[in-house]
């Protein structure tokens, strides 16, 4: 029982993909968008699947995977789901108001299309369940946060998994005995510290704002600038979309697709200069944390679509860092490769890796774990 259905379903899209959990081989997949818009691809999201039923034709799967992108503090690990869960997942869609919803009308069509098959939630907050309290609890009032669930969660924890795991095997070492400080960079970005494949740091909190320089979200910012926008007249919708939509590389540039603030940074625009100089700075200063907070490390490793193919972010985080140990080999580093490897020198006592993520397989695998059970 290893061929796994993948959904992935946003507010107006489904990603899906169809693959051998065991394998990793990959038979049809794409995506259904402007779903209920005019012109759309489908009506909504039960026509959204009964469109890609009608791709799969013959093919079935064992079990439907469903990415779900806020557990909460109750879900941290991979769940089946039943009725009961489904509305328990809707109580919590409050932590997550653009997120959960989406994902829910995807279980809830592909339920409905599938309904022989078990279907299991994969949660991005799951691998930070092992957050130390310390780690996860913000400075307010205690019973307030307890009521209003108020707390880091960390997201991308698919990702991570993955990718640690990969990371050992390139290294020739068990996880367990490994330090690892991970970069998930793409339009959204975090990094998460993992000591002996558990996540201890991260750097999104209860939302996907905090942290780092993403392409339209924030990062990390003054709570008071908050309050001083409010007070110059923005309301709260406001001051979401302006954190999460237009902010970051794009709120400083005019575009968040880092590809087009690279190349207009390298064709001399200052504006774009001094985005990747802020971008970058955030990337260090999560990074020396880090550092500290596991006691050193043994690989840095970059994921996703910035960190994979943007040799100049990697270069940026870690140059300079001779005196910890990091030591790249410029060469390996400039390369322009898919594949997993190691881009830092061979005498680096610190090793420097690239690992191309795969969520979709992620999920697959932990949907089969999960029913195996």
């Amino acid at each position: 029982m290893t061929t796994v259905f993948v959904v992935n379903s946003g507010s107006s899209s489904i990603k899906w993909e169809l693959l051998d959990a065991e394998s990793g081989s990959v038979y049809s997949g794409g995506i259904v968008e402007r779903i209920g818009e005019p012109g759309g691809g489908a009506a909504d999201h039960d026509d959204g699947m009964r469109q890609i039923l009608a791709e799969l034709g013959d093919e079935h799967p064992a079990v439907v995977g469903h990415r779900v992108v806020h557990g909460g503090a109750e879900f941290t690990a991979a769940t089946v789901i039943t009725d009961e869960i489904e509305d328990r997942l809707e109580e919590i869609s409050v932590l997550a108001p653009l997120h959960n919803p989406a994902n829910l009308k995807g279980i809830r069509a592909a339920r409905a299309t599938f309904a022989t098959v078990p279907h299991v939630a994969i949660f991005d907050t799951a691998f930070h369940g092992t957050l130390p309290a310390k780690a996860y609890t913000y400075a307010i009032d205690t019973e307030l946060a307890r009521t209003h669930g108020i707390r880091r969660y960390g997201f991308h924890g698919t990702s991570y998994r993955y990718v640690a795991e990969r990371a050992a095997a390139v290294l020739g070492k068990d996880l367990a005995d490994l330090k690892l400080i991970v970069f998930h960079l793409g339009n959204g970005a975090s990094v998460c510290a993992i000591d002996g494949g558990r996540s201890v740091e991260t750097s999104m909190g209860m939302t996907p704002l905090e942290g780092l320089v993403m392409g339209t979200r924030s990062g990390d910012i003054d709570p008071g600038a908050l309050f001083h926008l409010g007070r110059s007249g923005m309301d709260l919708p406001g001051l979401d979309h302006l954190l999460n939509r237009e902010s970051g590389l794009l709120g400083m540039t005019g575009t968040g697709d880092m590809r087009d603030v690279q190349s207009k940074a390298d064709a001399g625009d200052e504006r774009a200069q001094a985005a990747l100089a802020v971008y970058y700075h955030r990337l260090r200063h999560y990074l020396g944390a880090y550092l500290v907070a596991l006691g050193g490390a043994d690989a840095i490793v970059f994921t996703a679509g910035v960190g994979e193919n943007n040799a100049n972010t990697r270069l940026a985080t870690v140059e300079g860092l001779e005196s910890f140990g990091i030591v790249m080999d410029a060469a390996a580093n400039s390369e322009a490769r898919r594949d997993e490897r190691v881009v830092s020198a061979s005498a680096s006592p610190v090793k420097v890796l690239v690992i191309p993520t795969n969520e979709e397989l992620q999920i697959a695998r932990e949907s089969v774990e999960a029913v195996a059970l």
